[in-house]
């Protein structure tokens, strides 16, 4: 009765985990260059002493959903996507380089070119800063060009340009924070030759007709499992009985 109980409590305890990781793909449909996180479940066997003749349920991210989003047109100048398979190159929290396909830049308060989530976004020489202008112009190789206050229309001054790199998928990873990096946490070179289109957002590649019914087909699943924790327990209240006889 405790290995039917048990079995039924890993099965409960992994649909969740699974309907964590679709929820987190649903909550970010609307957001700019974001890659859904694949899930799998498989049987793993119990190792201990003895031959391993029990087997669980388990949930695991095998991989993160590398193919684009959407190029969707907004006319703003700083909305940029990347061409092909390349990748910006942001400044993480901790201070090393990342890699995203969100393009939705803005200036921050001090003055840094940064992603919708306030990451600095990286240039030939570290976080691109934006001086006081009345126009900023963003080339399709990343050369950032601005007019600085009060100069004639002609006057554009080079700025920096923005770092895009390209990499082998197999070799990407995606870290707890949304954004991806080299396995070995090698830090990548700017590829040259990488492009991007202006006034266009790149959106979210999650699937939202699959996403929901996925989420449907966990909940059943965990449902089941409840269910049959439930039964285990009428079971176990049964036997109790027939021995107090």
């Amino acid at each position: 009765m405790d290995r039917l109980l048990y079995v039924a409590m890993s099965g409960a305890k992994e649909s969740l985990l699974a309907q964590s990781n679709n929820s987190n793909n649903l909550a970010n449909a609307s957001t700019p260059g974001f890659l859904a996180d694949l899930q799998q479940f498989r049987s793993m066997p119990v190792f201990g002493d003895g031959h391993p003749s029990r087997v669980y349920a388990l949930s695991e991210r095998p991989a993160t959903d590398l193919s684009h989003g959407a190029l969707v047109h907004t006319g703003r100048d700083l909305d940029v996507a990347v061409k092909g398979d390349g990748w910006f190159v942001v400044q993480a929290r901790d201070g090393a380089e990342a890699y995203t396909r969100r393009g939705d830049l803005r200036i921050d308060a001090n003055g840094l070119l940064s992603t919708g989530n306030g990451l600095p976004l990286m240039g030939n020489g570290g976080p691109i800063a934006i001086p006081p202008a009345e126009k900023i112009d963003i080339a399709a190789d990343g050369t950032i060009s601005i007019r600085p206050l009060g100069q004639a229309a002609n006057q554009l001054a080079v700025i920096d340009r923005i770092k895009m790199v390209s990499a082998d998928p197999a070799r990407m990873r995606k870290g707890e924070d949304g954004l991806m990096r080299d396995v070995d946490g090698e830090e990548l070179a700017a590829d040259a030759a990488m492009q991007l289109a202006t006034g266009t957002l790149e959106s979210s590649n999650v699937n939202l007709v699959n996403a929901m019914v996925e989420m449907i087909e966990l909940s059943r699943r965990y449902e089941m499992q409840i269910n049959v924790m439930r039964e285990a327990e009428k079971a176990d209240e049964a036997s109790a009985s027939i021995m107090r006889l």
